[in-house]
């Protein structure tokens, strides 16, 4: 496990034990005791200096590029900016541009001017969270359709309302929903007209905070329901044609029916490493086939199948 910077720990401390409440004065710790004298390390030394600042290519930049080159995608006119533009290596560095590829690459066939597709890209996502890449798709091509996201579109897309958190796979959820709403309202202050719903989405957020807080609080009861399989039904709005793996993952760890997938066997490792993606359900199917295969192919106990007679001595006269 990575050490934090001495910048987040200054930053996580300053706000433990004070953060939405009416206490100056906070005290930190660390989970496990033998980390606290780390923490106590970090503590005591001050943030290093920026001797440097990062450059991102503007959309002024990119418009520019695109003119001489209109049947470039965005991914690509971003390629080409970072290769033929000179930094002065002492004072600046270009800032990591991949998160930026990935979302214009997620949206480059959904018809938008470059400018707003230029924004779009600019959007503060997660790209490890399948269920936030998904609206943000689907945001982008309601925009596309110049429709506005009004607030029963957006309910209805998400799922709304929810049930409280019975696993942790249902917190998990919450949170990435919380992320959208967090990103309907981001949109909001770019795009108003679009995305008028902002003052009640606001509300939401604070009704989810307070579930999302509740589940925290019963940590240990959601961890024990993860174990047994229960599930409050919570359930992502994925749509089909993106993210298909990510999307049977999802229905798989909540115990749905999913007429593509095949129900496996289930246990604590075969979730885990389906939650972390390093396995999909059509792996541990593929898995599941060649341990049935292997176990029709295996030899008897017998070293052949046939018994053969003794050969007799000739008695010689």
């Amino acid at each position: 496990m990575n050490t934090i910077s001495v910048s987040q720990a200054l930053q996580i401390a300053g706000r433990a034990g004070r953060y939405g409440t009416q206490y100056e004065k906070g005290f930190v710790t660390t989970f496990k005791p033998e980390d606290l004298n780390t923490l106590k390390n970090l503590l005591s030394q001050s943030p290093e200096p920026i001797v440097k600042a990062g450059l991102h290519p503007t959309a002024e930049q990119i418009e520019l590029y695109a003119y001489h080159l209109p049947n470039s995608t965005l991914s690509n006119l971003m390629d080409i900016f970072v290769t033929l533009c000179t930094v002065d290596d002492s004072l600046y560095f270009m800032c990591n541009i991949e998160d930026f590829k990935f979302l214009a690459d997620m949206i480059q066939h959904v018809p938008l001017p470059l400018r707003a597709r230029y924004v779009f890209c600019c959007a503060p996502i997660n790209r490890k969270l399948p269920f936030v890449c998904t609206m943000f798709l689907k945001f982008a091509r309601q925009y596309s359709r110049n429709e506005a996201l009004t607030l029963d579109w957006l309910c209805r897309n998400i799922g709304w309302p929810f049930a409280p958190p019975k696993t942790i796979i249902d917190l998990v959820h919450l949170e990435a929903v919380f992320d959208v709403l967090d990103l309907y309202l981001w949109f909001s202050y770019r795009f108003m007209d679009l995305f008028p719903a902002a003052s009640l989405v606001r509300d939401m957020q604070a009704e989810l905070d307070s579930m999302i807080q509740q589940g925290v609080f019963q940590l240990t009861r959601l961890l024990k329901n993860s174990e047994t399989g229960v599930s409050s039904g919570t359930s992502a709005a994925i749509d089909e044609e993106d993210f298909a793996i990510n999307r049977h993952k999802q229905s798989y760890l909540r115990g749905g029916k999913d007429t593509e997938m095949p129900q496996v066997g289930r246990g604590r490792l075969t979730e885990r490493l389906l939650a972390q993606g390093l396995l999909t359900p059509n792996m541990l199917q593929e898995l599941r086939r060649e341990w049935t295969q292997d176990d029709q192919s295996e030899p008897s106990d017998s070293p052949t199948s046939h018994t053969k007679k003794p050969r007799q001595k000739k008695k010689h006269k």
